[in-house]
């Protein structure tokens, strides 16, 4: 029997479009090509498993059956002057979603920029890519994984998945919640001043807040307390001098990794 592929209104979230496979090289991915031939976006792509998943900085992604991935294609996503906090929007969206779909209450911390963490072990992996397409348009695709029933044993970073702590949450379920919180997270950014609440939410999980971590840039790697995030969602650092210092980008360790 042929699968049918075509596009339907998001479950959970009606106001995107959603397309379903089985399996794909990468869901991201996929987004892209829906973007160059000129999708509208507000496309949500799920696949049953990733052949090709990547995390940050080019990382392979372990994506087995039965666990998350899922994308979102956002075409000129407004404000475009902001869109450098969008990680942080979707970090705030999955961890709300996990515990909808978990029934649960801040089962998860944040790791800046957008790590979900159970007891300092990973959950998920948020990446965020941005083109230029040839008509001028912006593409920005948000892509997913979530271990809902398994994780990989042996990964950079300690790792869990949500049936190993105690929680049956199932693919479809998971995609559900994340579509509507972040659809929900989605329209208050966009209102002025949306993003002072995110930051507060994304601050009331955030791991290791107050302090000593470290962080690895492309440069250099500086370590400090983790004081706060500034009004665009940038890390800020409070050294034992006294100084701060603002980060823009970079992997954060904690003390023992």
């Amino acid at each position: 029997m042929t699968r049918d592929y075509s596009e339907r209104p998001a479950p959970g979230a009606p106001d995107f479009l959603f397309e379903e496979r089985d399996s794909v090289g990468s869901t991201n991915a996929l987004c892209f090509e829906r973007a160059r031939a000129g999708h509208a976006g507000n496309l949500w792509i799920r696949a049953g498993e990733q052949t090709e998943g990547r995390g940050r900085r080019g990382r392979d992604w372990s994506s087995p059956v039965g666990n998350l991935f899922a994308s979102l294609l956002l075409i000129d996503p407004k404000p475009v002057e902001r869109i450098g906090e969008l990680p942080l929007v979707a970090a705030v969206a999955l961890a709300e979603s996990v515990d909808k779909a978990a029934g649960t209450l801040h089962l998860v911390q944040l790791k800046w920029p957008n790590d979900l963490l159970v007891d300092g072990a990973k959950l998920s992996g948020i990446l965020l890519e941005a083109e230029l397409l040839a008509d001028g348009r912006q593409a920005v695709v948000i892509g997913f994984g979530v271990n809902c029933i398994s994780h990989p044993p042996l990964t950079m970073y300690q790792a869990t998945d949500l049936r190993s702590l105690g929680f049956n949450v199932s693919a479809e379920r998971m995609f559900e919640a994340l579509a509507s919180s972040l659809s929900s997270q989605l329209e208050g950014w966009r209102q002025q001043g949306g993003f002072e609440t995110t930051r507060k939410n994304w601050l009331n999980r955030a791991a290791h807040l107050g302090k000593v971590i470290s962080v690895k840039t492309a440069r250099e790697e500086i370590s400090g307390i983790f004081a706060d995030l500034d009004a665009r969602g940038h890390l800020v650092l409070k050294q034992e001098d006294g100084g701060v210092r603002t980060i823009y980008a970079g992997d954060v360790f904690f003390p023992g990794e």
